[in-house]
């Protein structure tokens, strides 16, 4: 999709804020030239809405995986009450076939080769996970998590695998509101405070120099001049420069 994207743009820099299955659809948010300089700023929380096939597990915890077990499919009570257990923080185990590294190696890399590896466990935060229609052995999810949930992990937890995911949302941003139209850059960080410096600051923040005034809200968007200057990070009554993108 990004590849896409730079043919269509003619941009030769492009970079996404948070990867999809292939199997997936819905949003994919791209940052397009001096746009890469924010996707640090932009690890934001996601929506997702998937359908899971309860009772049968699969290599890949999809579709497109091999059936490798079965389980006496749960009733709604009991889904609803394990998709309750895992709201909010929890330790959570991603698929065998995933980006995520161990020792180097992509764990789909070991999982291709036929070798057996520990998978890493890791604390995310699921912030909703919420029935929305139950036709056993299906059951169809909402779920909004941190950066780092992985949907596949949870429908595996739930004991079946996933057979449709869509993203809806990557934080301010909706899959209802995609489309061909570049938005202006600081819209990836309308998440963060607004802090607007006077003609004076506006060189000193361009150069990387601290300046003072900081309001102590940690990480903020900053305006002078002409527009939009930068990412800076306010605290102990100063404002220092973390990334700077035009003067």
């Amino acid at each position: 999709m990004v590849a896409e994207v730079r043919r269509e743009r003619g941009e030769s820099r492009a970079g996404h804020a948070g990867t999809l299955d292939p199997a997936a659809t819905g949003l994919l948010v791209v940052a397009l030239g001096r746009g890469l300089k924010l996707l640090e700023f932009m690890q934001y929380d996601k929506t997702y809405e998937f359908a899971v096939e309860l009772g049968i597990l699969t290599e890949t915890d999809d579709a497109e995986g091999a059936r490798v077990g079965e389980r006496p499919v749960p009733s709604r009570a009991e889904v609803e009450s394990a998709a309750a257990r895992m709201a909010g923080e929890i330790v959570q185990r991603p698929p065998r076939y995933s980006a995520v590294r161990v020792a180097g190696r992509r764990l789909y890399e070991y999982a291709r080769a036929g070798e057996d590896v520990e998978l890493p466990e890791r604390r995310v935060t699921v912030h909703e996970l919420a029935l929305l229609a139950w036709d056993p052995p299906r059951a169809r999810f909402r779920l909004r998590g941190s950066k780092g949930v992985y949907v596949r992990s949870i429908a595996r937890d739930l004991g079946g695998h996933v057979v449709d995911l869509r993203r809806t949302a990557c934080g301010p941003f909706r899959v209802e509101d995609a489309g061909p139209d570049l938005l202006p850059i600081d819209a990836a960080v309308r998440h963060l405070p607004e802090m607007r410096l006077p003609d004076e600051g506006v060189r000193r923040f361009a150069n990387g120099v601290a300046l003072e005034g900081g309001t102590g809200a940690g990480l903020v968007r900053v305006y002078g001049g002409a527009g939009f200057l930068g990412i800076g990070e306010s605290s102990g009554g100063l404002l220092r420069p973390r990334k700077v993108i035009s003067p």
